[in-house]
């Protein structure tokens, strides 16, 4: 999977990914991430990107011709001959040369062909970066994230090239950089081969439901909890008590069928205490239900 960023501060990302599995997976050629400098795209000497908004107001708008050449040097047509098009491949040679995050030595190479690429604008007035599209978006070969900046990006931008606004919380950032870095990093941990242990993305928070969650190879149900788009459940680790505080003893008696139980039901609870809205669109089953009953029984 590859990833471009057009910023105008290309050099936020120059620690980013070399810690972790992200490096890792670099190191690994599973993922390319290219990082391309906005300001390469200008003309005049103040390499100037930014310019006052027509109708007034605060604030700075990105110009729209610095990111179309910034487009074209990576071969990204409109979206609409994007969309038309077969065979297009976004690898064209750059007009620029794009810098990679890859340790040296790193046999990544480029790919000689690829699927039209997914343009992404990173902004506030995105819609919600969720879990769900991150597996959708772990599925796309290409993704091209475009950090906004100031008041934004000029909406023909918008427009014409990007076929999605993101944004990864009901907040306002200084820019779009440390989005990309979030959505990256959560793409990125559910590309084949990423993470150490497949099922890991699996049984978390936000994660799939039990029925899409293979058994065991053995037979033997798994002790998690596949989380049906609720919040995960506590976890635990020696010593088994700590600072007069337990472990559980169900997750110390073996008994998988209990522990799931357990966790499932733990999980209701967090995610009726943090995030109810959650349990609208969860996996739910009539045990869940009932259990949910009993837990605000409790609090009634």
């Amino acid at each position: 999977m590859r990833f471009d960023i057009v910023t105008i501060f290309p050099g936020f990302f120059a620690s980013i990914f070399e810690n972790g599995i992200l490096r890792r997976a670099l190191a690994e050629g599973l993922v390319t991430v290219e990082v391309h400098d906005l300001r390469a795209f200008t003309h005049d000497r103040h390499r100037t990107v930014d310019d006052r908004p027509f109708g007034g107001g605060e604030g700075m708008v990105l110009k729209p011709e610095p990111l179309a050449e910034a487009f074209a040097s990576l071969g990204i047509q409109p979206k609409a001959e994007r969309m038309k098009s077969t065979g297009f491949s976004p690898y064209a040679e750059a007009a620029t040369e794009p810098r990679a995050l890859a340790p040296e030595g790193s046999s990544l190479q480029e790919p000689p062909f690829a699927p039209r690429p997914l343009v992404i604008l990173l902004s506030a007035q995105g819609r919600p970066f969720t879990q769900a599209l991150a597996r959708e978006l772990a599925a796309t070969e290409c993704v091209v994230l475009v950090c906004g900046r100031y008041e934004g990006v000029d909406e023909r931008i918008n427009q014409l090239y990007c076929n999605m606004e993101l944004s990864i919380g009901d907040y306002v950032l200084s820019g779009g950089e440390l989005a990309a870095a979030v959505v990256i990093d959560a793409i990125m941990r559910l590309v084949p081969g990423v993470l150490g242990n497949e099922a890991s993305s699996e049984f978390e928070s936000f994660g799939v439901a039990d029925a899409e969650i293979a058994n065991a190879e053995d037979g033997v149900p798994r002790s998690q909890h596949g989380a049906g788009g609720l919040l995960d459940y506590p976890h635990y680790t020696r010593p088994a008590d700590f600072c007069g505080l337990r472990v559980p003893e169900t997750l110390l008696n073996g008994d998988h069928s209990e522990i799931r139980r357990w966790r499932r039901e733990q999980q209701l609870r967090k995610t009726l205490a943090n995030r109810p809205d959650l349990l609208e669109g969860a996996t739910l089953s009539k045990e869940d239900r009932k259990i949910l009953d009993a837990i605000r029984g409790e609090t009634e």
